[in-house]
């Protein structure tokens, strides 16, 4: 029988970090997102070209220009991009045609191919297509790393829904200013974009005692990944099985154990990284074999403490799958397993060892006397066989 848990949240946290691990703003939530985005009904027939397709130089002139520029950045190979296209172009055509570019010009409606405009995808770290940006200008003056910091669209994609939601971003906006984008306020299904450096997970997640693996890895019910910009090189802090041991309880079994608390290849503290840049898909894999420790101490004949340690040795790999790239961890536990049990002896026991070593120095010390004494008699005969 297998079992698996999906999108794991209430035991673990996320929190963005910069390329030197430190992290850049609070625990990341998910929020109220949906879990079924709707999509229009519209049929990708004659479909008329409403949003105006972008490249580096027109993204540069253009996100400067206007004080809403809301980007598509789409692959034509992507089921859902291809889902977005009616409504999106339906969705940029409405909109342009009720805030003239040229008499109003306060939103434009765009798109990026990212199979062709692959620098400035890059640029902006799309991972998952489709991929909505809201790029404000004026704001757009925020910068981490060398990156801008800008919103993801993540609500319904209908044509109804699209044109609402710009019609919101326009709404702060006074038609006869058209300098700086005013703070939006509106209840508008959004998060921030992702910013260059990675996520931190910490956390736990209980698993039956059974062979299996923790995979970590980008899921969405409504995006495709590209896979060729996702890289799963990673740190591992801290990875450990079983409960945490107190460490008074831990220095206590170490007058048993000495070595108990440590295994021979840990990872943590251990670095992946996967210099494979012009290879995608590349999946970073660690075998761990657990061997199960259980230490009894007794302090008197009725009480007794059990402690259980899982130590682990870990073997690491990289490889390519035609599927999206992951960090995966395979572990196994060990049929074999350690058990120490602390035996406490009898006042009468240690009376007879003391004996028992005290008549054996007896013994030992009138052995060395008898050779002694035989030595040196010897000794004198000889002498006295001399001198005659």
């Amino acid at each position: 029988m297998s079992w698996e848990l999906l999108n794991i949240t209430k035991t673990i946290r996320k929190f963005s970090i910069d390329p030197h691990l430190r992290s850049t703003g609070a625990e990341f939530h998910a929020g109220p997102v949906p879990h079924f985005i709707k999509h229009g009904d519209e049929v990708d027939e004659e479909t008329v070209e409403g949003s105006v397709p972008l490249n580096g130089v027109s993204f540069d002139k253009l996100s400067h220009l206007y004080p809403i520029l809301v980007v598509n950045f789409y692959a034509p190979w992507c089921y859902w991009s291809n889902r977005l296209k009616p409504s999106w172009e339906k969705a940029a055509k409405i909109i342009k045609e009720r805030y003239d570019p040229e008499m109003d010009g306060r939103i434009l409606l765009a798109k990026v191919d990212c199979t062709e405009e692959v620098d400035l995808c890059r640029r902006h770290h799309i991972q998952g297509y489709p991929s909505i940006r809201i790029f404000r200008k004026g704001s757009d003056l925020r910068e981490d790393h060398g990156h801008h910091d800008h919103e993801s669209y993540y609500g319904d994609r209908d044509t109804e829904s699209l044109v609402k939601t710009m019609e919101e971003l326009v709404a702060p906006i006074p038609l006869e200013s058209q300098k700086l984008a005013l703070e939006d306020k509106s209840n508008i299904t959004k998060r921030p974009a992702p910013k260059t450096g990675g996520c931190r997970i910490e956390g736990y997640v209980r698993v039956k005692k059974v062979p299996g693996n923790l995979i970590i890895s980008a899921r969405s019910a409504a995006h495709s990944f590209d896979a060729s910009q996702m890289n799963m090189s990673h740190v591992i802090s801290h990875l450990s099985f079983g409960k945490t041991i107190s460490p008074r309880v831990l220095s206590d079994v170490k007058r048993l154990i000495p070595y108990i608390g440590r295994s021979h290849d840990r990872l943590n503290g251990r670095s992946f990284i996967n210099h494979r840049e012009l290879d995608a898909n590349v999946t970073i894999e660690h075998y761990l074999q657990i061997v199960k420790t259980e230490v009894v101490t007794r302090r008197s004949s009725r009480e007794h403490t059990l402690i259980e340690e899982y130590e682990y040795t870990a073997h690491s790999s990289l490889a390519q799958s035609i599927y999206i790239p992951v960090t995966k961890f395979h572990f196994e536990l060990s049929p074999m397993q350690v058990l120490i049990t602390e035996n406490p002896k009898s006042f009468s026991h240690f009376i007879t060892n003391v004996c028992a070593i005290i008549g054996g120095v007896f013994t030992v010390a009138g052995i060395l006397d008898s050779i002694l004494h035989n030595t040196i008699r010897l000794m004198k005969k000889v002498e006295l066989g001399k001198n005659f």
